[in-house]
């Protein structure tokens, strides 16, 4: 059994929208992501999300509404719900979702991640 320490794993990268596995566990992955901007509207149809904020707050725009999470609160985006990160500033966060999961759901493109790596 190895812990893991948040600050040290978002240390070790810089770039956003690229979500890094630091966790498995009954066939779901805890990544780690930073993120700045506007991500892409995007569904996942057979995959539950749980965003928690480790650090900032971003907004979860759905279609209907949009949903601000603070720094320490999560999230969870039900499957088949139309979704978009956006954030204002930085924000990191720790994604806990099965490990078939492609992080732009059904709009596979230039930030699809197939394959996150491992930290």
């Amino acid at each position: 059994m190895d812990k893991v320490n948040l600050a040290a794993k978002f240390a070790l990268f810089a770039d956003y929208w690229h979500p890094r596995i630091v966790g498995e566990l009954n066939g779901q992955q805890v990544k780690l992501v930073k993120f700045q901007g506007e991500f892409i509207w995007h569904t996942h149809d057979a995959e539950d999300e749980l965003f928690l904020v480790a650090r900032g707050r971003f907004r979860m725009d759905l279609r209907d509404c949009p949903i601000w999470v603070e720094e320490g609160e999560f999230l969870i985006v039900p499957r088949g719900v139309e979704h978009r990160p956006v954030a204002e500033s930085e924000v990191h966060l720790l994604l806990f979702e099965p490990a078939t999961t492609v992080n732009t759901g059904d709009q596979a493109g230039e930030r699809t991640v197939e394959q996150p790596e491992r930290l």
